[in-house]
């Protein structure tokens, strides 16, 4: 069996043994086994994944001619000239403090009605669709998993930096694909050509292939560029791999970084890409409930999380 422990040792434990979710056999196996690829209604295990987004695009599609696309290849360039090694520093020393606010997981998730990605190339509905359609898709395939189920749910909560409580930072400083800052910044990286006029870019210090880092070195010891996956890491420090890693895209599409990768690495990467295909492909105009399915997932938080969480 895997387990995956979420506990919070350096910020003070918001957790108690609850946080423990243990993956069964049977789950891991069917996770384990396959690819998936992208194809008209093509499904698997269960999921179906439509050929094109919300937009009337294939997914993903950054090169497609519109005015949301304009967007997103601008959101990119801001993304990419202003993640610096300095900044991340910066953000991950004050927001560590967690003193925004005190407040449940679906206060949060109801927060994020307020909030729209504008790096996201499917879908311009509020963020709280997103997770539940997420959250559901997997649900369906995964009836016995709730820690899945909940993972979906939460995986974007960050997301709530942009709104004024929290800071308002640029929708750069906050969503988008990661990469890792401190080493070189891979080709494989969405709108690759915007780094070059990023400080580290030209930084000796930061321009290598390993960087500030050692092969091998482990993830969880490489700094990712700032945003809502690294803010959910400080809040949760809980099933860190599929918050953190799931917007590396580089990475579990390309390759990328694979060398700073260890063993725990590469087999969670294999959750992972089981995870990634409920969220990059389960965005749809078809809405969610979210007063018919709510109760079910407050149910999930009070198994999981205790009854308030400091942001």
């Amino acid at each position: 069996m895997m387990t995956i422990l979420a506990k919070q040792p350096a910020l003070g434990s918001q957790f108690d043994e609850k946080s423990v979710h243990t993956v069964t056999e049977e789950a891991k196996k069917v996770a384990l086994n396959g690819e998936f690829s992208l194809q008209k209604e093509s499904s698997h295990n269960g999921f179906t994944a439509p050929e094109i987004n919300s937009f009337g695009h294939s997914f993903r599609d950054y090169d497609a001619e519109s005015e949301r696309q304009k967007g997103v290849e601008e959101f990119y360039r801001l993304q990419h000239i202003n993640q610096t090694y300095d900044f991340v520093k910066k953000m991950r020393e004050h927001y560590q403090k967690l003193d925004k606010a005190e407040m449940s997981i679906w206060e949060c998730c109801e927060l994020l009605n307020q909030v729209v990605d504008e790096s996201d190339p499917d879908l311009d509905e509020p963020q709280i669709q997103h997770l539940l359609q997420s959250a559901e898709a997997i649900r369906k395939d995964y009836p016995n998993e709730d820690w899945l189920h909940l993972t979906a749910l939460i995986h974007d909560l960050g997301k709530i930096l942009l709104l004024p409580q929290f800071g308002e930072l640029s929708q750069w400083a906050v969503v988008g694909d990661t990469f890792p800052v401190g080493c070189a910044f891979d080709e494989a990286n969405i709108h690759h050509k915007y780094f070059k006029d990023n400080p580290d870019f030209k930084n000796p210090a930061y321009n290598t292939k390993e960087g500030v880092y050692t092969k091998g070195c482990g993830l969880n010891n490489v700094m990712m560029s700032w945003g809502h996956d690294d803010y959910m890491y400080l809040v949760t420090n809980s099933i860190t791999l599929y918050m953190m890693y799931n917007n590396l895209v580089a990475l579990h599409k390309e390759g990328a970084y694979a060398h700073l990768m260890n063993d725990e690495d590469r087999e969670n990467l294999k959750w992972l890409h089981v995870f990634n295909k409920y969220d990059l492909y389960s965005k749809s105009k078809v809405l969610v409930d979210v007063e018919k399915v709510k109760p079910y997932y407050q149910s999930l938080i009070e198994k999981y999380f205790p009854a308030k969480l400091k942001w």
